[in-house]
């Protein structure tokens, strides 16, 4: 089940696009109702957005790939508010949301995905979810433009190509139904970027 939970931090001010350090959305995108959906091969913690998704584990500590990039980003207000809100983590499948503070956002969303492991179709179910939470819970918030990478991809293991299908085929469904949400931008590394662009081109 899917864990909704808006971060208190709603007036907190849009990511301006004049600062330098931030990346301009891509040009390669596809149209999905009255929404977005682009790839891009960049930096997460450098590309603005209303939220930015982190692929996080289920007991919130701290790890590398995008959860340590954004908690560096962001700075260790970060790491408390998600310490003091939600002691436990969050369950495998389901997201929440904490503000963003140092990254060009108002949100941060943290997913947690399945590890890969063996395999099977209960890890697709579980990834699925996670998208779906995380799609979920920015409509919650109000947030119109969303970055997200590639969930369980990178330490979590699951093969590129399967987690390409499951969050383009997930965040697809969601933008052709009734949603805020105007664009999604999967922000990936060069290797992935292919597997989901192929992918992109089918569904």
């Amino acid at each position: 089940m899917s864990q909704f939970v808006a971060s208190p931090l709603l007036d907190s001010p849009a990511p301006s696009s004049q600062n330098p350090a931030v990346i301009d959305p891509p040009a390669e995108t596809r149209a999905f109702g009255r929404s977005v959906l682009a790839l891009q091969s960049a930096d997460i913690t450098r590309v603005a957005a209303d939220a930015i998704v982190n692929a996080a584990n289920s007991a919130f500590a701290h790890g590398g790939g995008v959860d340590g990039a954004l908690r560096a980003a962001a700075g260790p207000e970060l790491s408390g508010e998600m310490r003091r809100r939600f002691p436990a983590g969050t369950a495998t499948g389901t997201a929440v949301a904490t503000g963003a503070y140092a990254l060009p956002a108002r949100w941060v969303i943290h997913a947690v995905g399945p590890v890969w492991g063996q395999g099977g179709q209960d890890k697709l179910d579980l990834l699925a979810s996670a998208y779906r939470s995380v799609l979920q819970v920015a409509d919650e918030l109000g947030a119109r433009t969303i970055t997200m990478p590639a969930i369980s991809a990178g330490t979590f293991g699951f093969p590129v190509e399967a987690a390409a299908d499951v969050a383009l085929r997930t965040v697809r469904d969601h933008l052709v139904e009734e949603t805020g949400i105007e664009r999604v931008t999967f922000v990936l590394r060069p290797g992935a970027v292919e597997a989901f662009r192929r992918r992109l081109a089918t569904i």
